[in-house]
């Protein structure tokens, strides 16, 4: 008996949505995959205008959303992969994200003290 390697085209993301509760991908074979917000955390802590700013990358294979410097791939979402980041490394994240939200808000502090 022989067994012979078939080769599978993955199906494409088309169309990204993210909502507060759950991240849906419309593919290029008609299927629409929704999974948890919660199998990625820094979606799930970004702000809305971050969780809307995303781009298709390897041709529709992933998806990148460079603000919180997440990468998605098609493959994972299928096999149900879960976001492979260590707590230690999540950690260091939400600190500096933290650190840049606290500069950002004090910065405007500042400007609008300065106005008229």
């Amino acid at each position: 008996m022989s067994i012979l390697p078939i080769e599978i085209e993955l199906p494409r993301a088309e169309d990204v949505r993210v909502t507060n509760n759950s991240l849906t991908v419309d593919l290029s074979d008609g299927r629409t995959i929704s999974v948890p917000l919660e199998w990625f955390p820094r979606l799930l802590h970004a702000t809305h205008e971050e969780r809307s700013n995303w781009r298709l990358i390897g041709r529709g294979h992933g998806i990148h959303w460079e603000e919180i410097d997440e990468d998605i791939s098609v493959e994972g979402l299928l096999a149900g992969r879960l976001s492979g980041e260590s707590q230690r490394s999540f950690k260091r994240w939400m600190d500096q994200r933290q650190s840049r939200l606290t500069r950002r808000s004090t910065g405007r502090a500042k400007a609008a003290r300065r106005l008229p």
